[in-house]
């Protein structure tokens, strides 16, 4: 059964999945579509062209899809879509996003985004990312699947971070990571791979070895560090590997975090 409180506001044109529960004074804007089974806690506000996916639960004082903190904004047409099964912690803000940025705000499926943090425009987030207490992930940013983000981090907007990559608590990042990496330092330095969370996905021994020796090639081989990332394409077999190869030489915006820069 569907369960909502009687201060709650549920604007005419909103969509409220089967088995929703929204809390105490809660604001539900005209254009949200609340997925099955999605919970508000008290005085959390849904707002904007909005979708929120199934058993997804935001807790107090949350602002989904309000507009974006963007001066170039103008009321122009954009959305925020978030996947099923995230936690939305206390007093997250998810901005919709703008039309000079794709014009949506994207977040996949079994996030965590603890207390205070932030996911502006255009973010584009993956699957089962946690983003930490007060940590700001800024405009038109890719975080791809598994990546987890320290507390009171910074993310620059436009950079990408790479599927599984980790980033230590008070760090800003102000250039793109690639798969597997580990950020760590107030100015974010690539410091090595996060072996731990290679472990506690199963990765097998020879891929975690050939990782480690591709880290090596790209930290202290000859040529460029987009060279040396080519010359690893062709050398190595690993799909990891081929996975940080394709990364680096894809599009990007932001320069890379190279290992002791």
């Amino acid at each position: 059964m569907t369960q909502i409180h009687p201060s709650a506001v549920i604007e005419d044109g909103a969509t409220i999945g089967e088995g929703c529960i929204i809390g105490p004074f809660c604001l539900v804007g005209p254009d949200v579509v609340l997925g099955a089974r999605v919970e508000l806690k008290s005085h959390v506000v849904v707002t904007g062209d909005t979708e929120i996916g199934a058993d997804t639960v935001v807790f107090s004082f949350s602002v989904i899809g309000e507009v974006p903190q963007d001066l170039k904004f103008n009321g122009e047409k954009s959305k925020t879509i978030i996947g099923e099964r995230n936690r939305i912690r206390e007093h997250v803000t998810v901005n919709a996003g703008t039309e000079g940025g794709g014009g949506v705000t994207r977040i996949g499926n079994d996030g965590l985004f603890m207390a205070g943090c932030h996911v502006a425009h255009d973010a584009q987030i993956g699957d089962r990312v946690i983003v930490v207490n007060s940590a700001a992930v800024a405009g038109h940013c890719v975080l791809e699947d598994d990546v987890i983000i320290g507390g009171l981090s910074g993310i620059h907007q436009w950079v990408r971070i790479g599927r599984g990559a980790i980033i230590g608590a008070v760090t800003m990042v102000t250039n793109d990571v690639i798969p597997f990496g580990l950020v760590q330092a107030p100015r974010g330095e690539l410091d090595g791979l996060n072996l731990v969370g290679l472990k506690r996905r199963g990765v097998q021994r020879a891929d975690i070895t050939a990782l480690r020796a591709a880290f090596q090639m790209l930290a202290q081989g000859e040529g460029t560090f987009q060279e040396r990332a080519r010359r690893l394409g062709v050398e190595s077999d690993s799909a990891y590997v081929q996975e940080i190869v394709d990364f680096i030489t894809g599009e990007s915006d932001r320069s890379f975090l190279t290992p002791g820069g």
